[in-house]
């Protein structure tokens, strides 16, 4: 069947499986909240949290997860992308944290093969003002190696020399006078706040309950050992007690802030640490795969990723990121500010010779790395890239399980081990089986050789799940339109989201269930409203609610922008 423009919707080639409803119901995950007496309780919507709620419920335990905002909200949508082991962790000796990273990249690249995607990355070898010197190109290729046999195998693809020409021909807005060599390797990307969903959507395949725009504002413990958990409804104002044998605090940034409410103290034991990213038009840089850059002046690299295939080897957008540095200021609007991106730009225009200026850049996101320091809060000097990015797992003697720390690429261990724990405050014996659970949408299907534009978007982002997608297309041939002129996403998108993934807010649809606002916020704003009027009806929003939300878009969007016109120091000074 075909949309009357002509998109191919679905064949009788294509054929899907797991297809099973498995939509997040925020009015049945209050109102269970408030009735059942739970194994677990999740606070945190993150990634780490997710993929502890995943855990427990695959487990057989009776599980719930609340988050305050939207899922993914935090760091969990603000990340570089990457599902990778990280090389320079282990050119800093970390070869534990790598082989992990590693191992847990072929198992996410197994489990939801239609959200981890193979990504080449290229480090330029240059004559001068490179991220590796000539002289120390042979032990890059010695540490290659290493990152092929603690694990970078399992990709399925080895490194290999460029030639300089061939170093080229991947970045030609780089000099071809500068390269000597390169080195290219494998890792992998995916959509951050996409893997969340799919994630959250798993667990509730597994019976899960779940509830966004849910803030915790006390924890109790009643006579007989059971938590009790106050909650506010973000958007009524009800306050809910829901009940579990044991919590999980996987708040990420604000895990101390969870662990005063039970422990009666502050603990800071974290130190956070700010990550930016900035989106340009990719006909600024036009590399065709991922490139690593040298910071000039400093000991960092930062990665350059095309964004957004056109299907014929260019691109729509490339990102550039990420930073790596203190942030003093309030954790709940960690911003891009001007010294971010005159860092950005400064490193890309001394590798590139297209001349990048602010205003070339269409979008930008921060987020916040929660780094741990020390089990006492003891305060550690020295740069935030220097800090572990391990997780640490505690359990308070009241019985909270905090975890800590990590990145996106090992969250199924880290939610292992955060379970493990659980289960022994449970005096469980009960094992994790998520080392090869298949997530949300992962079912095998196979598009026609002739497959539209529309199919290959859809199937990069729902996989099996794509054929819902196309049914309220078929029903509705109008949500296949654009539902931001110019980005790949279509309004049926924008449904689905409500209707299966709990979003409740504009921004939840244009800046995590699709990623318009990241990449270009100005087209988004410019379009806001229709959005707004989309999904109305199904939110139950009146002509004031709908003014509202797209109102609070645009502020939002607004001092996104006026971040980006002040230094650090000022835009700290200007919110404490």
């Amino acid at each position: 069947m075909s949309s009357p423009s002509g998109l191919l919707l679905v064949s009788k080639g294509m054929t899907f499986s797991g297809t099973s409803d498995a939509r997040l119901d925020r009015q049945s995950g209050l109102s269970r909240l408030g009735s059942d007496t739970f194994d677990v309780l999740v606070i945190g919507g993150g990634i780490t949290g997710s993929g502890v709620a995943l855990d427990a419920a695959a487990r057989g335990l009776s599980t719930a997860l609340v988050e305050r905002d939207d899922f993914a909200s935090g760091t969990s949508s603000k990340s570089s992308k990457l599902i990778h082991g990280g090389l320079r962790y282990l050119q800093q000796g970390d070869i534990r944290l790598v082989y992990e990273a590693l191992r847990e990249r072929k198992r996410l690249h197994r489990n939801a093969s239609h959200l981890v995607h193979v990504l080449p990355f290229m480090i330029p070898i240059l004559s001068k003002n490179s991220v590796v010197s000539k002289k120390i190109a042979r032990a890059l290729g010695s540490a290659m190696w290493m990152y092929d046999l603690t694990g970078g195998w399992r990709i399925g693809k080895l490194h290999k020399r460029l030639s300089a020409d061939e170093a080229f021909a991947h970045i030609p807005t780089m000099s071809r006078e500068r390269f000597s060599s390169a080195y290219l390797y494998y890792d992998a990307e995916a959509d951050d706040a996409r893997l969340c969903i799919a994630v959250l959507r798993t667990a509730v395949q597994h019976g899960a309950v779940l509830a966004n725009a849910c803030s915790v504002v006390a924890i109790a413990t009643d006579p007989d050992g059971i938590k009790m958990v106050t909650l506010v409804d973000k958007y009524t104002g009800d306050r809910i007690v829901a009940r579990a044998r044991v919590v999980v605090n996987a708040s990420g940034v604000w895990a101390d802030d969870v662990r005063e409410l039970d422990e009666g103290v502050h603990p800071h034991t974290l130190r956070p640490a700010k990550g930016v990213h900035l989106t340009v038009s990719w006909d600024k840089v036009r590399n065709d795969i991922a490139v690593v850059i040298p910071v000039p002046g400093d000991k960092r690299s930062l990665f350059v990723i095309p964004w957004v295939s056109n299907g014929d080897g260019t691109y729509k957008y490339t990102y550039i990121g990420t930073t790596d540095t203190d942030f003093k200021g309030p954790v709940d609007d960690p911003q891009c500010t001007k010294d971010d991106i005159d860092y950005v730009l400064r490193a890309l225009n001394a590798a590139v010779n297209t001349e990048v200026t602010q205003a070339d850049v269409t979008a930008v996101w921060s987020g916040l790395r929660p780094l741990v320091q020390t089990s006492t809060g003891q305060t550690i000097k020295g740069r935030t890239a220097d800090l572990s990015r391990r997780h640490r797992v505690t359990t308070s003697t009241t019985g909270v399980v905090t975890v800590t720390g990590g990145k996106l690429t090992t969250y199924r261990e880290m939610a292992q081990d955060t379970v493990d724990a659980v289960v022994e405050v449970l005096g469980s014996r009960r094992r994790c089986t998520t080392q090869r659970l298949s997530l949300r949408g992962s079912g095998r299907f196979s598009p026609t050789k002739n497959a539209s534009d529309l199919v290959r978007h859809v199937e990069g982002r729902y996989g099996s799940d794509a054929a819902q997608i196309y049914s309220l297309i078929n029903s509705e041939p109008s949500l296949a339109e654009a539902l931001i002129d110019g980005l790949p996403y279509v309004k049926a998108e924008a449904i689905f989201a409500v209707t299966h993934e709990m979003a409740t807010s504009l921004d939840d649809v244009l800046s995590r269930r699709t990623r318009c606002r990241l990449f270009d916020r100005r087209a988004t704003i410019a379009q806001a409203g229709d959005v707004a009027a989309l999904i109305a009806p199904l939110l139950g929003w009146d002509a004031t609610r709908i003014n509202n939300e797209t109102r609070a878009f645009i502020d939002d969007c607004a001092r996104e922008e006026a971040a980006a016109r002040v230094t650090e120091e000022e835009f700290i000074n200007s919110v404490q």
